[in-house]
């Protein structure tokens, strides 16, 4: 062999095309999500009549398959939240004058019960698809989220409102356009609370799957083959044993979502938090860790992160208003803009309680007002006094849990579960015991309401603890705050937004409960409770639309007002006073 003469060398532009041994572990779960998502596609297209021969049946080998429906449905709801979240809470938070409608009007949606908004879509949807199945799932999908977008909404507008002012100036002085300021600072900083009020609004989400997969809106009711038809039918069978079985479907489901979205999506926020010194320990994840050490794949993934990188930096200036670095005074022309839009804004609110208060009049009296109003404050008593109770208890555990990484990484999974056991596995203690030793339904069928959304205060809590940068607790360290001197100077006022946040969307979550734990069944045996929820659970059934929306109505009515006075002063003072400098 001549001296200087070299064997060619692969090209080392192909060496890094070529798999490594983790691209064939992670292979095979990218395939099994794109096969998942075909199964469900062609599911959902077959024709409407399926429904019909196809009826749900309690035997445990057809789970997986029902597992995987409501998955999608989940995921597919999940997906249409953070559009709305970033498009409304954008919109809410920026807009002055948008915001004083908006706001309000999340209010007002997020009181709406589930069963509600079911009444009056299933047959907008059907009419869409009318010889499909893509009908029936429309529905049910939009139904899962109502119980999702208005908690991510409200922990994106909270972020939003309460951006640090050093981070809004330094954004100010690289002249950052609306678009580059929204996806570099925006976006980041409110990821972390984002992540974790996703995690709540997917667990939530199951709370009412039965009542989003077993229709039931006078003569018309559709059942979808999925976990919460499963469910409802065990319960009307009195099948324990098939409600067992739920419960394990149940927990392989959370789990898997646990460890393949939402664990890798907080290891991954992690780099968002707003701190200048180590946070000591990381959350991590087996996935991301598994898809970093990946080479093909990698790879494939470097063009689509380069786009939203360069679609991030596109100097777009859209006409967003920022927030104020001091308090301005309104100009003339502005004063009279915002007389001219309050005007307007209360024509069109007087024109909707006008066509409301005519419909309800065909089927509805001055008395049944008065009846439905006092109901409505029979659930506000229950609703006040358990958000309050669910307070005390999960406010200092939620803190615990956020100061400790490892410990939340433990937890994760627990809370979860826990927030997504629907109140429905429940019913059959409740009734057999009520009825067994004539209990007062009134009492005793209260921590219902609570069982699903007192998890929006944990959640956001946590949340909330976790975003708090590590600088701030160095500093009490360093300058010895402890005890109650801890909490109040220094915990309590950098989580309150995010609690601010978690108690509004755990309220109005309770106000939606309460429509399934005011009126309970276990077979034949049916516990009724006087509140709103049951009120219109029972018009509901029926098909009753004046009555269904008279309960409704009442509900928005005092739900809205109890913000209103309550956490909206709440929500403003954590924006002025406790806004991280």
């Amino acid at each position: 062999m001549p001296i200087g003469f070299e064997l060619p060398t692969p090209n080392a532009s192909v060496w890094r095309l070529l798999p490594n041994r983790w691209d064939f572990v992670a292979f095979p779960l990218i395939i099994g999500i794109i096969a998942m998502a075909a199964i469900g596609f062609h599911q959902t297209m077959a024709p409407i009549g399926t429904l019909q021969t196809q009826a749900i049946s309690l035997d445990p080998s057809n789970l997986p398959d029902y597992a995987l429906r409501t998955t999608l449905r989940m995921l597919a709801a999940m997906v249409a939240s953070l559009i709305f979240t970033l498009t409304y809470g954008t919109l809410a938070a920026k807009s002055r004058r948008a915001g004083k409608v908006l706001v309000p009007i999340l209010d007002i949606l997020q009181s709406v019960p589930v069963l509600g908004y079911i009444s009056f879509t299933v047959t907008f949807f059907i009419a869409l698809f009318p010889t499909r199945v893509a009908g029936a799932e429309c529905a049910a999908i939009f139904a899962i989220f109502t119980s999702q977008a208005w908690n991510m909404t409200f922990s994106f507008y909270q972020s939003l409102r309460t951006i640090p002012r050093d981070l809004d100036e330094v954004s100010r002085n690289f002249h950052l356009t609306s678009w580059q300021r929204f996806w570099k600072l925006e976006v980041p900083f409110s990821m972390p609370g984002l992540i974790w009020n996703m995690m709540m609004s997917m667990s939530g989400g199951w709370f009412f799957v039965v009542a989003s997969e077993a229709i039931t809106v006078g003569n018309r009711s559709i059942t979808l083959p999925g976990i919460g038809a499963y469910l409802a039918l065990a319960i009307e069978q009195q099948n324990l044993r098939a409600i067992g079985w739920v419960i394990l479907a149940m927990t392989v489901v959370i789990l898997a979502y646990d460890q393949l979205l939402f664990r890798p999506l907080v290891a991954w926020s992690d780099k968002f938090r707003m701190e200048t010194t180590s946070s000591g320990e990381a959350p991590g994840s087996w996935l991301l860790d598994l898809v970093r050490r990946t080479r093909l794949i990698h790879r494939l993934l470097v063009p689509g992160a380069w786009l939203f990188a360069t679609a991030a930096r596109v100097p777009l200036r859209l006409r967003a208003p920022s927030f104020p670095m001091v308090p301005t005074i309104p100009r003339p022309s502005s004063r009279v803009g915002d007389a001219i839009w309050s005007l307007f804004v209360l024509l069109v609110t007087l024109y909707v309680v006008w066509r409301v208060g005519t419909y309800v009049s065909t089927g509805a009296s001055w008395a049944d007002v008065g009846h439905v109003a006092l109901y409505g404050l029979y659930t506000l008593l229950r609703v006040v006094v358990l958000i309050a109770l669910a307070s005390l208890v999960w406010v200092p555990l939620g803190v615990m849990i956020g100061l400790r990484p490892a410990l939340a990484e433990k937890i994760q999974p627990l809370a979860q579960f826990l927030a997504a056991f629907p109140a429905n596995l429940l019913f059959p203690v409740f009734v057999v015991v009520i009825v067994r030793f004539h209990l007062n339904p009134d009492i005793w069928l209260s921590p219902l309401i609570v069982l699903g959304t007192q998890w929006y205060i944990l959640f956001n809590v946590v949340a909330g603890t976790t975003a708090y940068p590590n600088d701030f607790k160095e500093a009490a360290t360093n300058f010895r705050i402890r005890g109650w001197q801890w909490w109040r100077q220094v915990m309590l006022p950098g989580i309150f937004p995010y609690y601010v946040t978690g108690a509004i969307t755990a309220s109005g979550g309770a106000w939606n409960a309460s429509i399934v734990a005011e009126a309970v069944s276990w077979g034949h045996q049916n516990v009724v409770a006087h509140g709103l929820g049951s009120f219109i659970a029972a018009a509901t059934v029926a098909g009753d639309y004046p009555r269904i929306i008279l309960g409704i109505a009442m509900m928005s009515l005092i739900v809205t007002l109890f913000n209103r006075l309550l956490w909206r002063p709440m929500y403003a003072y954590a924006e002025e006073k406790l806004r991280l400098n």
